[in-house]
C-alpha cells in the first residue's frame, strides 16, 4: 500500500515538471522623472531555470503611450547564486501622450519548455504592471524631447547671387535621437507674395538603435523670386527639450536673403547713361518750353512741365531693351518680365499690371500655358507700348493747359478735353 502511494505521488510530480522550475519575469525602468513625449526606456527581463524551446512575448498597446522595440530579443546564459539560468531581455521605449500616472503592463510571456520528463510543456509567465509618473512638457511648447537633435539646411546656390530665372533648391533635414517620426514638427510654410515655391513630399523615417529611435524628416522646396528686388525669407524656430540637460533648446532655420547677381549690374549699367540722360532730358525740356512759349505767342495751348517730362521719358535711353532682347533670345521668361516692367515704368507707363504683359503672364502663371508664344514679338510690343503716350485719366481724357487773357492776379484755368 505504501509503495503504491509513493508511485502515485511520483507520477503526479513527473506530470507537472514546470511547477518545480523557477521562472521570473519583470519590467525594469529607471524611476527617473519624465515629461510628456519623452522617451522612457524599459527592459523586460526574464530569468528561467529551464530549457526554453519556443517563446512569444507581445508588448501591450495602450491609449496612454506610443512604443517601439529598440533591439532584437537577447537570450543568454547567466550564473545566479551558483546556478545557471536562461536569461531573456527585450528593450522597449515608450513615449507618454499625456501627463499623469502612466500604467504599463502586465506583460505575458508564452513559453514552450522541456520538463524533467524530457517532454515539451506550455508555460505562461506574467510580469506585473508598473506605474510611471509623467509631468507636463515645459514651456507650453509642442512635446519634442531628444538626447540629440540636429538641423541641416542645404542650398543649391548662393541665394543672394542668383542668376536671372534660376531656381534655388532648399533641403532641410531634421534628425532626433530619442523621438518618434510623428513627434518631429510639421513642415514650415515658406510661401511669400514675392516668391514662387514648389514643395516636394516630405520624407519621415525611423531607425531603432540601442540608445533610442533615430527619427528623420526631410523637407525640400524649389524657390524662385519673381519680383527681382532683394527680399528676405523669414526664419523658423523649433523648440525641443534636451533630455540630458533638461533644458529647452532651439533648432532654427535661418533667414535667407534673396537677390539676383544682375541686380547690382543693372544698377551699374543704368547709371552709365545717367549723365547722358540728364543732358538729353534737359535739352528736350528746354525745347518743349521754348516750343510751348512760341505756341502761346501764336495763340496755341502750352503743355505743363509734367506733360513735357512724360514726353522726355518716352524718348530717353532705356537699358532694359537690351535685357529684354537677351532674355527673349535665351528663353528666360521671368527675366524677360522683369525687364519689360522696368522698361514700361521708365517710359511712364504702369508696370506690373500693364495689359501688354498678359501673354507673358499666361506663360508664367497658368497651369497649362497656351502654345505659340513669340518672345521676340512680345519685346517689340513692349517697345511699341513704351512709345505711346500714357493715359492721363481712367476714362482716357487728356488735360491741356491754356493761358487766359485775364489779369495777372488770376490763375490759369484747367480745361479738360475729350
Amino acid at each position: 500500500m505504501v509503495i503504491r502511494c509513493a508511485v502515485l505521488i511520483l507520477s503526479f510530480l513527473l506530470a507537472l515538471p514546470a511547477a518545480a522550475q523557477e521562472m521570473r519575469l519583470q519590467i525594469l525602468h529607471d524611476h527617473a522623472s519624465h515629461v510628456v513625449g519623452e522617451m522612457i526606456p524599459l527592459t523586460i527581463r526574464a530569468e528561467y531555470d529551464a530549457t526554453v524551446n519556443l517563446s512569444e512575448l507581445t508588448f501591450p498597446d495602450a491609449p496612454g503611450y506610443d512604443w517601439i522595440q529598440l533591439t532584437r530579443d537577447d537570450w543568454y546564459k547567466e550564473r545566479i547564486s551558483g546556478r545557471e539560468w536562461q536569461i531573456f531581455q527585450r528593450k522597449i521605449a515608450v513615449f507618454p501622450r499625456e501627463a499623469g500616472p502612466l500604467t504599463v503592463g502586465p506583460v505575458t510571456h508564452m513559453l514552450q519548455i522541456t520538463g524533467s520528463d524530457n517532454r515539451w510543456h506550455e508555460v505562461q509567465v506574467e510580469a506585473p504592471e508598473i506605474t510611471i509618473d509623467v509631468q507636463p512638457f515645459p514651456g507650453g511648447f509642442a512635446p519634442l524631447s531628444a538626447r540629440r537633435l540636429t538641423l541641416t539646411d542645404e542650398l543649391s546656390a548662393d541665394p543672394g547671387k542668383l542668376i536671372d530665372g534660376e531656381v534655388l533648391i532648399r533641403r532641410v533635414t531634421l534628425q532626433a535621437l530619442g523621438a518618434l517620426p510623428h513627434q518631429l514638427p510639421p513642415r514650415p510654410d515658406l510661401r511669400e507674395p514675392w516668391l514662387i515655391s514648389f514643395t516636394e513630399p516630405e520624407q519621415r523615417s525611423v531607425e531603432p538603435t540601442p540608445d533610442g529611435p533615430v527619427s528623420t524628416v526631410v523637407w525640400e522646396w524649389s524657390l524662385q523670386p519673381h519680383t527681382g528686388e532683394p527680399s528676405v525669407l523669414k526664419a523658423f524656430a523649433f523648440p525641443w527639450m534636451d533630455t540630458d540637460t533638461r533644458q529647452i533648446e532651439i533648432a532654427a532655420m535661418k533667414p535667407i536673403p534673396f537677390g539676383f547677381a544682375s541686380f547690382a549690374s543693372n544698377i551699374a549699367d543704368a547709371s552709365r547713361p545717367q549723365t547722358r540722360n540728364r543732358l538729353i532730358g534737359a535739352g528736350l525740356l528746354g525745347l518743349g518750353l521754348i516750343g510751348g512759349l512760341a505756341a502761346a505767342l501764336l495763340g496755341r495751348g502750352l503743355q505743363p512741365p509734367d506733360a513735357v517730362m512724360r514726353q522726355v521719358r518716352r524718348w530717353r535711353f532705356s537699358p532694359h531693351v537690351a535685357a529684354m532682347r537677351r532674355a527673349a533670345r535665351e528663353g528666360r521668361l521671368p527675366e524677360l518680365r522683369r525687364a519689360a516692367v522696368a522698361h514700361l515704368r521708365l517710359r511712364g507707363h504702369q508696370g506690373r499690371g500693364a495689359a501688354v504683359l498678359t501673354p507673358l503672364d499666361r506663360q508664367l502663371y497658368t497651369a497649362d500655358p497656351p502654345g505659340g508664344f513669340d518672345a521676340k514679338a512680345f519685346v517689340r510690343q513692349v517697345i511699341a507700348q513704351g512709345r505711346l503716350r500714357p493715359d492721363q485719366s481712367a476714362d482716357g481724357s487728356a488735360t491741356r493747359w491754356s493761358i487766359s487773357n485775364t489779369s495777372p492776379n488770376r490763375a490759369a484755368s484747367n480745361i479738360t478735353t475729350d
